[in-house]
């Protein structure tokens, strides 16, 4: 089985669970006999290759062909794509308007000989403004790298919103199924004020999919409900964890204090603020814990100004944006995890405290809680029960022990290889599926 994976970051360079999934499943799908091309808007050269092999799309030239006979290209291809910014790297609006009408439309006819128009962008693999052009260039090179690698895949996997377009346009060029994994929702990430945008895109990405893929049944029941897909379209395969080999010694700790963290990013579906308000009821009983926020985004200051009004700035600890080995120290360095997530598809982290024999904490409101038995779960609104469940495993180290003791052993039973097996089983139906149709 061969398939050609589309994401938008692959480690070490990543800014969220996304790109630790994405490898994770690479690694589980080699071992159970799948080949991956993974394609990725920017690659740097340290990528690990050893389980998939690693595509820039930032080499990709796009290629344009314009023929006498009229025969389709990669304009028409991409005509599905409404997005208000520019589709063509290195021209204006204005300027691919014109391209359009003169070579698409008007200007076909004229020509008596088969003219070629190629474009190569680089891509910043960033989030940043402009995103949404980025995701127009990258379905249209997609397109392209389906093409110049057609008869070497068998299906087409696509992650999240960011690279949907650029699984339907490989579909559309190659024929091949489709299979669209949904990590996060629109309404995981704004509640009910969602970007129609994105939601757009999200609902045509699984439309145009032969399955769909859901992290958690939590956001399998999101998918069908909110966006209307079919529920025999849509499977759930739960995220996994990877244990690493042997590493280095456990870090030494500078303080005697007990430490709680927080590693995530610090935005509203995250819940960072009912962390800061536990805090403060904790620090009201047992005054010799230490609170980490390990982790960046848009609620940062109003996080911070928040923990000053509160009086305890000197109990809290903010490290920015961790990566790689640095969250396996944050985590060894912890008594407690917590994960208070508004909204949480599935959620990786707390796999991963478990995996350092660290008692967790996470809402019921995440996918996560759907299959851990031995993690507290509180509603991430009730700021009480999480100040209660912090204060019970500092306060009280059999609890802590037996927590962090059963967590390892139920985690090790989470691995990609499991995982991975089911998202061939789903392969392997689109396949068979798409060449009943062909017959």
């Amino acid at each position: 089985m061969r398939v050609l994976m589309f994401g938008w970051e692959f480690p070490p360079h990543i800014a969220g669970g996304l790109g630790t999934a994405c490898y994770g499943m690479t690694r589980g799908l080699a071992r159970n006999d799948v080949e991956v091309i993974f394609v990725v808007p920017r690659a740097y050269g340290d990528e690990d290759q050893r389980f998939a092999r690693v595509v820039n799309a930032s080499d990709v030239e796009t290629l344009y062909t314009i023929t006498e006979q009229g025969g389709e290209d990669i304009v028409d291809k991409m005509s599905f794509i409404h997005i208000d910014s520019n589709m063509v790297p290195y021209i204006s609006p204005e300027e691919y308007a014109s391209y359009r009408e003169e070579f698409v439309h008007s200007g076909r006819k004229q020509w008596q000989t088969t003219d070629v128009w190629k474009q190569r962008y680089t891509f910043s693999g960033k989030y940043g403004a402009n995103l949404m052009e980025e995701v127009a260039r990258y379905a249209m090179v997609a397109a392209e790298v389906a093409r110049e690698l057609e008869g070497q895949f068998d299906v087409i996997h696509a992650h999240d919103w960011l690279t949907y377009y650029a699984g339907i346009a490989a579909k559309r060029v190659s024929g091949k199924p489709l299979v669209v994994h949904m990590h996060a929702t629109e309404y995981d990430r704004s509640g009910e004020n969602v970007n129609t945008q994105v939601y757009a895109i999200e609902k045509a990405g699984m439309e145009a999919a032969d399955k769909v893929i859901a992290v958690s049944n939590l956001t399998r029941n999101i998918v069908i409900q909110k966006y209307g897909i079919p529920a025999d379209k849509v499977v759930t395969v739960h995220n996994a964890v990877r244990f690493p080999g042997k590493g280095e010694l456990p870090p030494e700790r500078g303080v005697e204090d007990k430490v709680v963290t927080f590693l995530g990013r610090i935005t509203y579906q995250k819940g960072p603020d009912y962390f800061v308000e536990a805090a403060a009821k904790v620090l009201k009983r047992v005054p010799g814990v230490r609170f980490v926020m390990a982790g960046s985004g848009d609620m940062m200051n109003h996080v911070i100004r928040r923990v000053a009004r509160l009086g305890i700035a000197d109990r809290f600890h903010f490290t920015g944006f961790l990566r790689g080995e640095d969250v396996n120290r944050m985590f060894q360095l912890s008594d407690v995890y917590v994960m208070p997530s508004v909204s949480e598809p599935f959620g990786i982290s707390p796999l991963e405290a478990m995996r350092s024999n660290v008692p967790v904490i996470i809402s019921k409101q995440s996918g996560v809680a759907e299959v851990l038995d031995y993690a507290l779960k509180v509603d991430y609104w009730d700021v009480d029960a999480l100040a209660d469940a912090i204060y019970g495993l500092i306060t009280y180290p059999a609890l802590a022990r037996m927590f962090a003791k059963k967590g390892h052993e139920e985690v090790t039973g989470l691995k990609w290889n499991n995982a991975a097996a089911k998202i061939r089983q789903v392969y392997e139906q689109v396949v068979a599926a798409n060449e009943r149709n062909q017959e």
